[in-house]
């Protein structure tokens, strides 16, 4: 993945968020709804794509997973065209109704799957401001269960090392 293709593919999650989204809300971060939405698939993607002990065409495939894996649940759209087989089985496999089902069917899902879920709830976590309490101590007990996971399978990431830290 070259500069210009990263350019495009990060366009393309923030502008389908602004473009498509199922409702108002889906366009903008819960916390200040100024924010774009966007944001936080980059975070995301950006993450993961410096975790240099992962190898790189898992940083790769998961970066791009990372940029789309909301537009099934916020968006009316599909993902870009031409994009790779593996990176749409990992948005899908990454896809749940709820919360609720997420964190219950997520440990049926592969390593791989709950590696780069990680680095979504950590995201989340980090702006988490919106949440209530008792959702708050919810996601982020959800996050460790991830990170003791992934550290289980992956070793001690540096995404390992922000869920420890929230």
């Amino acid at each position: 993945m070259d500069a210009k293709e990263l350019a495009r593919l990060i366009s393309y999650a923030i502008i389908t968020h602004d473009d498509c989204p199922r409702k108002p809300s889906k366009a903008f971060r819960k916390w200040d709804g100024r924010t774009p939405y966007g944001i936080h698939p980059v975070w995301c993607a950006m993450t993961l794509l410096h975790e240099y002990a992962l190898l790189e065409e898992l940083r790769i495939a998961g970066a791009q997973a990372l940029l789309f894996h909301d537009i099934f649940e916020d968006t009316t759209a599909d993902l870009p065209e031409g994009t790779d087989e593996r990176v749409r089985e990992l948005v899908e496999g990454m896809t749940f109704e709820s919360s609720d089902e997420e964190m219950e069917k997520v440990w049926e899902r592969s390593p791989e799957i709950r590696l780069i879920k990680l680095y979504d709830k950590v995201s989340n976590c980090y702006d988490d401001v919106w949440m209530t309490p008792e959702k708050r101590e919810r996601y982020r007990t959800y996050t460790r269960k991830l990170a003791d996971d992934v550290e289980a399978n992956y070793g001690s990431l540096t995404i390992v090392k922000f869920a420890r830290a929230l």
